[in-house]
């Protein structure tokens, strides 16, 4: 399996001010900074590009507004990258930027380079438990915000659920996890690795972008992420919340980027003996918990508020 992860996404934006404020307080690292381009990172160097969405060297959308323009996946040799080329063939175009891309069935730009991130390891806070004492003498930490790891996957609305299955499991390679049969894909670039890189949903005729989701420590750093977010008046879409399926707690935030954006820790590590389910395609699958309207910074308490989400689910 040649392709590592994501390496870098491309975002198109309407408000380039309220993009930069965003991309701060979300604990991103500053890179460069000009009125028609912003560059992060993650502490892994996946770059978080951010440019106006009127910009004409910009792919092409495939739904209005603000939404992510391009996504950069990493090879980790050129060996492994030539073997993800030749397997997409005729297919690949080279730009002026001599950089070799494709389209999926979505009509989303691919872009594939040798990876530019470095390793890094997580410290997250181990539990502790009657019998299994891992945090001796120490006190569990609180979070006054994050700093993202690495950016873990997208997950994408697919206007033809079929081509997309067949693009991204038998063209580019990538492993399915678990599967809502006919709705729901959960994809991973390795036999090894965090359970999906990639989530395709059944959207007929609609291709877009449900979410982009970025990886923390712990739970105790997606909770202190999440209330210093809150706090800096971010609004919260769903969360926090823990997905039944990846094992994962998430905290969902709108943004001026594209769809949420999701700060997530602890997701199941998977290896070749991973047994992939299939799942009914119903809300307690995709939550089972969470808080609807988030928890607001001041009181710590949820924000009390009629509307709900189905995110992944309608």
């Amino acid at each position: 399996m040649p392709l590592c992860g994501i390496d870098a996404i491309t975002f198109g934006v309407q408000d380039m001010d309220e993009a930069l404020r965003f991309v701060r307080d979300w604990g991103l690292h500053e890179r460069s900074v000009a009125p028609d381009c912003l560059v992060f990172a993650t502490r892994d160097g996946c770059e978080v590009i951010v440019k106006p969405a009127s910009d004409p060297a910009l792919p092409p959308a495939i739904e209005a507004g603000k939404t992510v323009r391009e996504v950069t996946w990493g090879a980790a040799t050129q060996e492994d990258l030539d073997d993800v080329l030749s397997s997409l063939g005729d297919a690949v175009t080279h730009g002026a930027d001599e950089i070799p891309r494709v389209t999926d069935p979505n009509g989303l730009t691919l872009a594939f380079r040798i990876s530019r991130r470095g390793p890094v390891a997580g410290t997250p806070t181990l539990p502790n438990a009657p019998g299994a004492y891992h945090r001796i003498d120490r006190r569990g930490p609180v979070f006054t915000h994050a700093d993202p790891i690495q950016i873990g996957h997208i997950v994408l609305f697919a206007g033809d659920f079929a081509a997309m299955r067949a693009f991204y499991t038998q063209r580019l390679g990538f492993v399915v996890s678990d599967e809502y049969p006919g709705h729901g894909c959960f994809l991973r670039c390795q036999p090894r690795g965090g359970h999906h890189n990639l989530f395709i949903l059944n959207r007929p005729q609609r291709p877009g972008i449900n979410h982009v989701a970025f990886t923390l420590n712990d739970i105790h750093e997606v909770v202190g992420g999440g209330l210093a977010m809150s706090g800096k008046g971010w609004k919260t879409e769903i969360g926090p919340g823990r997905h039944p399926i990846s094992s994962a707690y998430f905290w969902y935030f709108e943004n001026p980027l594209a769809a949420p954006l999701e700060y997530y820790a602890d997701e199941d590590y998977c290896t070749e003996a991973w047994e992939a389910r299939l799942w009914e395609r119903r809300p307690e699958n995709f939550a089972e918990w969470a808080i609807a309207g988030g928890l607001d910074a001041a009181t710590r308490r949820q924000k009390l508020r009629a509307e709900d989400s189905d995110r992944g689910h309608n």
